[in-house]
Parts: structure tokens; C-alpha cells; sequence
């Protein structure tokens, strides 16, 4: 077996939650991103865009928009799990927030293009866990809130968050969980 399908057997995504957020390295930032842009996208048309959230941009997301939405769409909400919807992105050293943008195309169709985009979030995922970095592909609540997708530039109605790449350091190594059986999701014809 190769080292690289030795990697995607055996790859395992750490949860937020169970990692640190102390700062990524940019120099291997930018080698996850080049990766992530690595991806079939049907005609060179590129129908994705990144955004990358570390330091103060995700305390100030985690604040203006995570925080105050959920307490507009949850008034009555205790604080605790405000406190916990104020750090959301924090867990984190970075998060890149995907974007599906589609465009209109003769011959290629959107859904494509959104493939393409989940692509790219694949890609950024196996390519920071290939690098040891603790990473999560999570979309949750705010991956579809309108003043998230417009704080990230996204156009309400046109584009969506494929996801939150989120990239940090291992507090543990994650364990294993059940995989489903291939000869219950695989069929040879």
C-alpha cells in the first residue's frame, strides 16, 4: 500500500472541539490552500471562492455575526449556550469558509460547479490532516445564514457555504469510529 492511500485509509478528522487554537503556520496555510484549489472544476471556471478567518477575523465573526444571530433567532436562550456560540470559530488557529458560487454556463451544470466546491473543501480537509494539523469539515447553523454568507461576500440566492474548514493542533489523537461496510454501499455491476 502507498503512503498516500495508507493516508486516506486510515485519515481521520479531529473535532473542533478537541483542538487548539493556537496560530497555523502560514507557509503551511498556504500550501493547504494551493492544495484545496487542486480540484476538477469543469472548464477552469473556478466556481468557488475562500475565505480565510484567523486572529482577530474570527473573534470578530464569532461575535458580530455568530453571536448576534443566534441571539436574534434565539432571544430567549440561556446564557450558557451563548457562551458557547460566541467561540464558535475560536476553536480553531483557522477556519476557511468555502463558497460555492455558480455561474451561468452553457454546458456545464451548477450542480457541478457545487461538486467542485465540495472538492475544494475535501482537498483543504486531507491535505492539513496529511500535514498532522487537527482539521474538521463543519458546516453547523451559520453555514446557512444569509448575513454570514454576506459577511463572507457571498450574493444571498446565488452562492452557499459548502463549509468551515476548520485547522488547529491536536490536543489528542482522534479515535477511530464505524465506517460503513463496503459491501453495503458498493456495487460492481
Amino acid at each position: 500500500m502507498s503512503e498516500v492511500s495508507n493516508f486516506f485509509s486510515k485519515r481521520r478528522s479531529v473535532m473542533a472541539r478537541k483542538m487548539s487554537s493556537e496560530p497555523i503556520d502560514k507557509n503551511d496555510l498556504n500550501v493547504i490552500i494551493e492544495a484545496g484549489l487542486r480540484v476538477p472544476d469543469h472548464g477552469a471556471l473556478s466556481p468557488w471562492k475562500l475565505v480565510i478567518l484567523q486572529g482577530d477575523a474570527l473573534i470578530n465573526c464569532d461575535n458580530h455575526i455568530i453571536l448576534s444571530e443566534f441571539i436574534r433567532l434565539n432571544p430567549n436562550t440561556d446564557k450558557k449556550f451563548q457562551e458557547k456560540e460566541s467561540k464558535r470559530l475560536q476553536r480553531a488557529g483557522a477556519v476557511i469558509a468555502v463558497l460555492s458560487t455558480p455561474s451561468e454556463h452553457p454546458s456545464i451544470p451548477q450542480w457541478e460547479m457545487q461538486l467542485s466546491s465540495g472538492a475544494v473543501c475535501m482537498n483543504l480537509l486531507a491535505c492539513a490532516q496529511s500535514m498532522n494539523y487537527a482539521a474538521q469539515w463543519l458546516t453547523e447553523w451559520y453555514a446557512y445564514n444569509d448575513k454570514m454568507l454576506s459577511h463572507l461576500g457571498g450574493k444571498k440566492g446565488i452562492d452557499q457555504i459548502s463549509g468551515f474548514i476548520y485547522i488547529g493542533h491536536k490536543i489528542e489523537e482522534p479515535i477511530e469510529r464505524k465506517r460503513p461496510d463496503p459491501f453495503e454501499v458498493v456495487t460492481f455491476l
